[in-house]
């Protein structure tokens, strides 16, 4: 069956909440940040009380995770469905698969691939974006190579700053997840060392290095609520200036990233493993949208591909370049 998407049509942005709860239990482990740890944050509710809230997954974090959507890690290439959308495969000399800018977390950006055939790449980039800093960025042209040589990056945005400062575009594709109501499980632990269980600095058995027995605290979380927000910048897409079917396959490998997340990969932790907790998944924004189904998704997708193949670069939308290791 084929995705309706009319009711989106008028739209500036298709909003997303959805609720969640642990697979089992009650508790949770949150993303943790470099000297901060849990991301905590008291927020004003609706009835003038402040709760406390929690930064479950951040944007980035999500941003990664929606991009993986699309790709087989077993294969190191696109799910079939998905095959012909361009991307940019980073080999070795000997041809072995490095990375890809679907893989790279920023994208056409990464040091591998403006790095890669001696800059070759990034300098090709630069003249088919017609860029220079003494002039104004010709936007269709960039946003139509970015569409050539990776189509996710519209999706989920690029900042080209080893060619200029000024290339950038925002999310369209956005993510993150907060709890309600949360509160602190304080418990711990210990790993024994049954041969050497108490450390001796001067033979060089010390924790550090893995000998004696080492107990350690551990924080985990419980709250009452904890939702995922999408957002999808209909109007961002509408402003490249696409054409009708490179626009609306946007639009479809947006939804389907949605989609897939939620029904696969919501086990972001060994300690925060996460399902739905609603039937139904229906937009805050257009209320009246329902997310589609994900086989819907990918056979809609599949014939918008192939309609917008003339656009993308490389074989098969593919773009092989070559990173040399000094």
């Amino acid at each position: 069956m084929s995705v309706d998407l009319s009711k989106l049509k008028d739209q500036k942005r298709l909003l997303l909440t959805v609720p969640l709860r642990p697979v089992q239990g009650n508790r949770f482990q949150p993303t943790g940040f470099p000297d901060l740890g849990a991301a905590t944050f008291n927020a004003p509710m609706l009835e003038g009380d402040a709760a406390a809230c929690l930064l479950v997954e951040s944007p980035q974090s999500m941003a990664n995770r929606m991009e993986l959507t699309i790709w087989d890690p077993g294969q190191n290439k696109l799910k079939d469905f998905a095959d012909g959308l361009s991307y940019v495969r980073v080999v070795t000399e000997k041809g072995d698969h490095l990375t890809s800018s679907i893989e790279e977390a920023h994208r056409l950006n990464s040091v591998y691939i403006q790095h890669a055939d001696d800059k070759h790449f990034q300098k090709q980039l630069t003249e088919e974006m017609d860029y220079s800093e003494k002039n104004p960025i010709n936007r269709k042209k960039f946003v139509e190579t970015v569409f050539k040589y990776d189509v996710n990056s519209l999706l989920h945005g690029i900042f080209l700053e080893k060619i200029g400062g000024r290339l950038r575009l925002a999310r369209a594709l956005s993510s993150f997840i907060e709890a309600e109501q949360a509160e602190v499980v304080a418990s711990g632990g210990a790993k024994h060392d049954h041969v050497h269980p108490k450390k001796d600095e001067k033979a060089g058995r010390t924790p550090d290095v893995g000998y004696a027995n080492v107990v350690y605290p551990r924080e985990e979380y419980a709250a009452k609520k904890i939702n995922v927000y999408f957002s999808l910048d209909i109007s961002q897409i509408r402003g490249y200036g696409l054409a009708p079917d490179l626009e609306k396959l946007l639009i479809l490998l947006g939804l389907y990233k949605i989609r897939a997340l939620l029904d696969d990969d919501l086990r972001l932790r060994t300690a925060c493993d996460l399902a739905i907790a609603t039937d139904s998944i229906t937009a805050e924004r257009p209320r009246s949208f329902e997310l589609p189904g994900r086989s819907d998704l990918e056979g809609d997708l599949k014939d918008t591909i192939s309609k917008c193949k003339s656009k993308f670069g490389g074989e098969d939308g593919v773009t092989k370049v070559t990173y040399k290791f000094k």
